[in-house]
């Protein structure tokens, strides 16, 4: 099925297990020449982070709404109904009185990998903590996503006027905090529209300074 995870033009197979091994061969035959090669799950977490889907338990839980997770397109078309659905009186009550936490991603440029549960420091003040964490290596660095807290009313221009820091191992580095996907905000390559991507973006840093300045003016 068309399908992905991993923020490129793909498909998902789904295969009997008696055919497992067999197409499994077929597929590595077919793509030696295109430099094919395996790769492990950590591969899949981070591709996924760098391109922003989300992973239940980590990114979204019991104890965050669509609308904190920036997921907002997903619920949008149902509140303009009177379609009912578990939450809608919530989801309701709460775009009329603003979020007090929100998604965001940050990506770090620290020498030590980030395991989550690091402090997210806001002009000095902690305001949360990294939940995801994986390298981006299309980025060439660590990416983070983590909720910040406002105790009465977050705001866009709350978290874009911002100067961000997360602690690891002790020590504070330095974080570019997006709404956006560092990787493909677009969904260019999703598409199969590599020309334009390269047309746009060029390289990761200037899609990353892109999607930053995007997602927050």
């Amino acid at each position: 099925m068309r399908l992905t995870f991993v923020g490129e033009l793909g498909w998902e197979l789904h295969i009997p297990s008696s055919s497992l091994t067999a197409v499994y061969k077929i597929v590595m035959d077919a793509g030696r020449d295109l430099g094919l090669i395996d790769a492990g799950y950590r591969a899949i977490d981070a591709l996924s982070s760098e391109k922003g889907y989300k992973h239940w338990h980590e990114d979204v839980r019991p104890d965050t709404t669509p609308l904190e997770a920036g997921m907002a397109w997903l619920v949008n078309p149902k509140l303009k109904t009177d379609t009912d659905f578990l939450g809608r009186d919530a989801l309701l009550k709460q775009k009329k009185t603003g979020l007090k936490q929100r998604l965001v991603c940050f990506k770090v440029e620290s020498p030590v990998p980030l395991v989550t549960l690091e402090a997210i420091f806001r002009d000095g003040e902690v305001v949360g903590y990294i939940r995801r964490t994986a390298y981006g290596y299309s980025e060439g660095a660590n990416i983070g996503w983590g909720y910040v807290e406002h105790p009465e009313k977050i705001s866009l221009d709350w978290i874009k006027s911002g100067n961000y820091q997360v602690e690891c191992m002790g020590e504070k580095y330095d974080a570019v905090a997006t709404l956006q996907a560092p990787f493909d905000p677009k969904n260019l390559r999703v598409k199969g529209e590599y020309e334009e991507y390269e047309k746009l973006y060029g390289s990761h840093k200037k899609q990353m300074t892109t999607a930053s300045t995007a997602a927050t003016s």
